[in-house]
């Protein structure tokens, strides 16, 4: 069912326009992230096992090889591992974006639309943006394990009890807590600045990866309340879903991707007379005996 975003954003202040790129920024309240949430929800009921089945294999699979190849040592890393899903989600949710972008336009959506995103004009741009959060996720961890380092010294927990309990009764434990959460708090800022609508406004105007870094960082400044109560919903969220053993953010994370769409829509305005973005021509339907090479489309223009 198509979803209207008419009359649905806050009547504050004239959008900042930007002609030139066809949309303008809105000036959105807290509970235009109520209604984000909301619609977020909608659509994740609507195509769960679609959502869970994107998002739930990349947590599972960190977890199993930073167990593989760090041992015991990962156990220290466990809570910069989940901050920093926040870092790399929204590249992580583009499926989840052409999903929720379908259902807002009325189509249906099925499992192979979320792999549309593969054809989309601007996929190149995302991927290059995506490759930074990539980066920036992994010096967090790295920036992580040496403060434990610092702290601690190289001698890894022997198990989670010990691991809690240097954290919570020694002066050690003390400061990693507040150093780690004051460098993690830098590291998801500015993800959060760059990202908060980036990856939407590609997908739906075929931004470049500049353009739709700028546009996030405007949108910051716009909303500067909203969007830091957003940052700290995620990060709620993202706890929340991280207990137990990470099995949660098989529903947090595509609720947060769904979401993120849906606030893309109340805090971007689309001019009416803006240059229409040229549709994607439909996909022809293959049959199941061609899994897995449906996911890479471009192979069909090689084999022609």
């Amino acid at each position: 069912m198509a979803t209207s975003y008419q009359g649905n954003v806050s009547p504050q202040v004239q959008p900042t326009q930007d002609a030139a790129a066809g949309y303008s920024i809105r000036a959105i309240s807290l509970s235009d992230l109520r209604d984000a949430l909301r619609l977020g929800w909608d659509d994740f009921m609507a195509i769960p096992s679609h959502a869970i089945i994107l998002c739930v294999i990349y947590p599972v699979l960190g977890l199993v090889l930073a167990r593989a190849v760090f041992g015991y040592a990962v156990i220290p890393l466990l809570f910069p591992l989940a901050a920093g899903f926040a870092l790399v989600g929204p590249f992580a949710a583009l499926g989840l974006y052409e999903l929720s972008s379908r259902r807002e336009r009325g189509e249906e959506a099925s499992a192979w639309d979320a792999f549309e995103v593969l054809r989309s004009p601007s996929f190149g741009a995302m991927l290059g943006l995506g490759t930074l959060l990539l980066a920036l996720f992994v010096t967090w961890v790295a920036t992580a394990q040496a403060i434990y380092i610092a702290l601690f010294g190289y001698g890894g927990a022997t198990g989670f009890q010990e691991f809690m309990q240097r954290v919570f009764t020694t002066p050690e434990g003390w400061w990693l807590t507040v150093v780690g959460c004051g460098v993690g708090f830098l590291f998801a800022l500015a993800a959060l600045c760059i990202s908060v609508v980036s990856f939407p406004l590609m997908l739906d105007r075929h931004a470049g990866a500049l353009e739709a870094m700028v546009t996030s960082l405007r949108v910051v400044g716009r909303n500067p309340v909203p969007i830091a109560a957003w940052g700290l919903i995620v990060a709620a969220l993202l706890v929340a879903g991280s207990l137990p053993f990470f099995l949660g953010l098989a529903i947090v994370i595509p609720l947060l991707g769904h979401a993120t769409w849906h606030l893309y829509r109340k805090v971007i305005a689309i001019d009416p007379n803006a240059r229409p973005i040229p549709p994607r021509p439909p996909r022809a339907r293959k049959p199941a005996a061609d899994f897995p090479a449906n996911l890479f489309p471009w192979r069909r223009k090689d084999d022609g």
